[in-house]
């Protein structure tokens, strides 16, 4: 699974992170991969403070990487962005374009947000 979109401002990510969620629901067994691309890369910073009611992609992330789901975002958008490793979601891991074409190639079905 690819996402594009920021975390919020739009609901691409959180879409895609509802759908990773399902997946795992319904079948345990499934390798569910979700790559953080562009903007997207801020849906897995810390400390995450958003309205009661409304959704937190950083809860989402962390209940995923539970789930053994890969999360990786894309090393090349989280330095564009000034973003540090050190502020991300523990469990999420630092990838490349490399990883994602692995990735992408491995996969029965590749699902964009």
């Amino acid at each position: 699974m690819i996402l594009n979109g920021p975390p919020y401002g739009t609901e691409l990510s959180y879409n895609g992170l509802r759908l990773a969620m399902a997946l795992k629901k319904e079948s345990p067994e499934l390798t569910v991969n979700v790559f953080l691309l562009g903007d997207a890369v801020s849906c897995a910073v810390s400390g995450q403070k958003t309205a009661d009611g409304y959704y937190n992609l950083e809860r989402m992330i962390r209940a995923l990487v539970i789930k053994k789901v890969t999360i990786k975002y894309c090393g090349t958008c989280l330095d564009a962005r000034g973003l540090r490793e050190e502020s991300l979601v523990t469990g999420a891991e630092r990838g490349t374009m490399s990883d994602l074409a692995k990735w992408t190639s491995e996969s029965d079905k590749v699902v964009t947000f």
